[in-house]
This record gives C-alpha cells, sequence and structure tokens, in this order.
C-alpha cells in the first residue's frame, strides 16, 4: 500500500528531481523539432542502417563520415517506432532526460544533493541543451554515454573496483564510437584519479586495462574488420581538412561570443564566475567542492581551449562555425560549477551561524547575491525556452558583426495561444515547484537570518541571562 510514509518520501527526497524531468519533458515537447543540412545527412545514415544495415547516406558505398554506433541505435528505434525526424527526435529527447539526470547523480555524488539538483536544472534549461536534444543529431547521444561513463569511472575509483572500470570502459567505448567528443571525458576521469591519489599500483594497472580494451577492441572490430580501412581512419574526418575560405575575419573570441550570447547567456556566465569566485574567497568553508570546482574548471578550459586552436590556429572551419558542437561536452561542467553555488550558499549560510555579527553581515550578502543570480539564471533559461518555442530559425553566431555560426530551423512554429504553449508554461511550473520544495528550508533559514537578526539576539541574551 502506498501510506503517508511514502508520500512523505517521495515529497521529501524523489519530488524535486521527477519534477525536473517531468517538467523539462513538458518543455521540450512544446518546443522543435530542430532541423538543418547535417540532421537531414544523419537521418539519412540513420535510413542506411535500416536499408543496407550500414549507415549508408542515400546510396551503397557513401559512408557518412562519422561513428557508427548513434546511426544504428537510432535505425532500431526507426525500426520499432516508423523512420521519421519527430520519431528520430523523441528518442533524442529521451537521452536527453538521461543525460539530465546522470548529471544529477554525478553532482550529488560529488558536491551534494543541492548542487546535483540545480546542475540538473540548470542543463535542462539551458537553449544549449533545450536545442540539441530537439534536434536529430549524434551529440545528445555521445553526451549521454560519455556522462554515463564518467559516473561509472568516479565510483569506480572511489570504490577501487575493476567490475565498475570495465562498466565504465564499455560506456567510452560506446560514447567513442558514437562520436569523437567522448574523448574529452577524459580529461575529468583522470584528474579525478589524481584526486583520489590511490596507491595500490597492481589495481591502477587493472582498472586502467580494462578501461581501455573495449574502446581500442570496439574500434579495431569497425574500422579494421568491417570498414577494412584501418583504425586510423577516423582521424580523416573533413572537419580536419575544410579550411576556412569566406573571408571570416577570424578571433580567438568566437567561443566566448557564442557562450555569452546564445549558448548560455551572460546571467549563466556571471552565476559560473561568481561561483569560483566564492570558491577562491572562502576555500576553507567550501573545500569540498574545492577540487571538484577545479576538475570541472580544467574540463571546461581543455575543451575550450582545443576548440579555439582548431577554429583559429589551424583555421579549419567546422571548429570555428560549429562551437555549438564542438564545445557540448563542457556544458554539464559548466552546470556543476554554477550549480555549486546552491551548495556554496548553503555552506556559507550555515558557516554564518557560527561567525561574529560582523562576519554574519559580510557573507549573508554574499549569500543573497548567490541565490539571485541561481534564480535569475533559471528565469532567463525559460525565458529563453519560450523563445526557442517561437523562433522560426535559429542562428548561434560566432563573431557579433557578421552572420557567421550553426543555424536551425523550425518547421513547427508555435503560436502564442496554442496547447503547445500552455504546456510549456505547465513544465516551468513543475520543474519550478521541485525547486522551491528541496529549498523551502534553507530559504526559511535564510530570510530568518536576514529579517530577524535582533530577534535572535534578544533570545540569545535572555538566554544567557535569565532573570
Amino acid at each position: 500500500m502506498f501510506g503517508k510514509d511514502d508520500i512523505k518520501k517521495l515529497l521529501s527526497e524523489d519530488y524535486p528531481l521527477l519534477s525536473i524531468l517531468i517538467g523539462i519533458t513538458l518543455i521540450s515537447l512544446s518546443i522543435g523539432p530542430f532541423q538543418n543540412g547535417d540532421t537531414e545527412w544523419e537521418f539519412a545514415a540513420a535510413k542506411g542502417v535500416l536499408k543496407w544495415g550500414v549507415p549508408y547516406v542515400n546510396s551503397v558505398g557513401n559512408i557518412i563520415n562519422q561513428p557508427p554506433l548513434g546511426f544504428y541505435i537510432e535505425g532500431l528505434f526507426f525500426k520499432g517506432f516508423g523512420a521519421s525526424v519527430n520519431n528520430g527526435t523523441v528518442l533524442v529527447m529521451l537521452l536527453g532526460l538521461g543525460s539530465t539526470f546522470v548529471l544529477y547523480k554525478i553532482g550529488k555524488e560529488l558536491y551534494g544533493k543541492p548542487t546535483g539538483l540545480f546542475a540538473a536544472a540548470l542543463f535542462a534549461l539551458s537553449p544549449w541543451e533545450l536545442v540539441l536534444s530537439r534536434s536529430l543529431l549524434i551529440d545528445a547521444q555521445c553526451l549521454f554515454f560519455s556522462l554515463l561513463c564518467l559516473y561509472a569511472g568516479i565510483l569506480a575509483i572511489r570504490r577501487g573496483s575493476v567490475k565498475l572500470s570495465i562498466v565504465s570502459g564499455v560506456l567510452f567505448a560506446v560514447a567513442l564510437l558514437t562520436k569523437y567528443f567522448a574523448a574529452f571525458m577524459l580529461i575529468p576521469l583522470i584528474l579525478f584519479y589524481l584526486y583520489s591519489r590511490p596507491k595500490n599500483a597492481k589495481l591502477f594497472v587493472k582498472q586502467a586495462t580494462s578501461f581501455i580494451l573495449p574502446a581500442l577492441l570496439f574500434s579495431l572490430l569497425w574500422y579494421q574488420t568491417v570498414l577494412r580501412k584501418g583504425v586510423f581512419y577516423m582521424f580523416q574526418h573533413s572537419d580536419f581538412s575544410e579550411l576556412n575560405v569566406n573571408g571570416v575575419n577570424l578571433s580567438y573570441s568566437f567561443v566566448g561570443v557564442f557562450l555569452w550570447n546564445y549558448g548560455l547567456g551572460a546571467v549563466f556566465v556571471i552565476t559560473a564566475v561568481f561561483s569560483l569566485i566564492l570558491l577562491f574567497a572562502f576555500k576553507k568553508e567550501l573545500l569540498k567542492a574545492f577540487r571538484f570546482d577545479l576538475i570541472c574548471l580544467a574540463t571546461i578550459i581543455a575543451i575550450l581551449f582545443v576548440d579555439m586552436i582548431l577554429g583559429v590556429g589551424l583555421n579549419l572551419q567546422a571548429p570555428y562555425y560549429n562551437a555549438i558542437k564542438y564545445d557540448y561536452q563542457a556544458l554539464p561542467f559548466f552546470c556543476l560549477v554554477a550549480g555549486s553555488l546552491a551548495g556554496k550558499s548553503l555552506s556559507l549560510l550555515n558557516t554564518a551561524k557560527l561567525k561574529t555579527k560582523l562576519n554574519r553581515k559580510l557573507i549573508l550578502p554574499i549569500v543573497a547575491v548567490g541565490v539571485s543570480l541561481l534564480a535569475a539564471t533559471l528565469w532567463v533559461s525559460i525565458n529563453s525556452a519560450h523563445y526557442l518555442s517561437t523562433s522560426g530559425f535559429l542562428l548561434f553566431k560566432v563573431t557579433m558583426d557578421q552572420s557567421v555560426g550553426y543555424s536551425l530551423f523550425n518547421y513547427t512554429l508555435n503560436s502564442q495561444s496554442s496547447l503547445l504553449i500552455s504546456l510549456q508554461y505547465v513544465g516551468f511550473l513543475v520543474l519550478l515547484s521541485g525547486l522551491l520544495w528541496f529549498s523551502r528550508y534553507k530559504l526559511h533559514d535564510f530570510f530568518n537570518a536576514v529579517l530577524k537578526p535582533s530577534c535572535r539576539s534578544n533570545r540569545d541574551k535572555t538566554l544567557s541571562n535569565p532573570k
């Protein structure tokens, strides 16, 4: 029977996460699907799997220049539900929901539940994720398996488990055979391993071997045995040969332009930066988050740096125009850094209770700024989500003075009065209700500390000097 205890557990423990997953599902259904030449090309490759058993595009021998696994997954889905762009976009949306859930688990494992929930909400609502999780592209698939690999790897390192290392290795191989960007997930895994400082050399060899072997074996099987082109064929991608030849004024700021104006938005970036500032300003109080934030920051910098070198240093067209795809693996780490502001604010609020009156006056305004930035980021993301659902054409520019970037079309444009827009508003309310429910006691403590310091002070004097 479903009793009072079960209801209480659902509301206190499970509802916040469920509200995010349910809310973003409703929001996603009201947006897109988005299409362009890439989605048509990849859709043709998935249909090639159904027709020839190989991801050929439109004709035998014209194999797509991407790893194959994503198209086999799409082909299997099409076989069960029918081959159409709309059905394929549903699959991508489900994988996006999976990424949201896994990011919550990673955030909870590393930082705690507050960070896990807010990181998941920021990720799900970000324009970057909403667009790619509503486009028939393999990027969302790759990110889902990459995050699963990272989560299993973190557990394997913490528990010293070879079995979990095998699981993580298999997931890495799956992600790598979906898209090469999965290689970026090696950065946080290696850094987390170094942070953990394991001392058992034999265990290290076993874990490293069990992690690496699946990727090697799967790659050999596909590129050497099936395609007969050799393993190094994976590096012969057109993205690494086509140069910028259209008179584009190259600038290393193209990544920043995309993040500030489109992928994340200015408020999101400011929230993440403020979170990092708090980290260094209150290192002692926020020691638990310190190393994990540094791992996230190093991963973000590495991914963005590689894209800048490819796009400007090597003058390659795809890495420059397609920052939305090349930097996508950095999005979860941006969300963890920004989402950790929830846990940091809570830690500082608890610390303020033990500090002197002067320190409380310093810490409480900082906590107020942190809470306000998180709320503002969610609000701006909600507005961006609404804009996406009412826009027929999107261009994610990488330079503001030229129409250069990644473009997508929405052929199922929603009107302001449509049923889907109403569904979207319900989704916003459901998602926010879970976050507010989870934060209710923390917000009560904060407002109590801000609004009633004199009452608490008088009460403490009365208790210490009773008549």
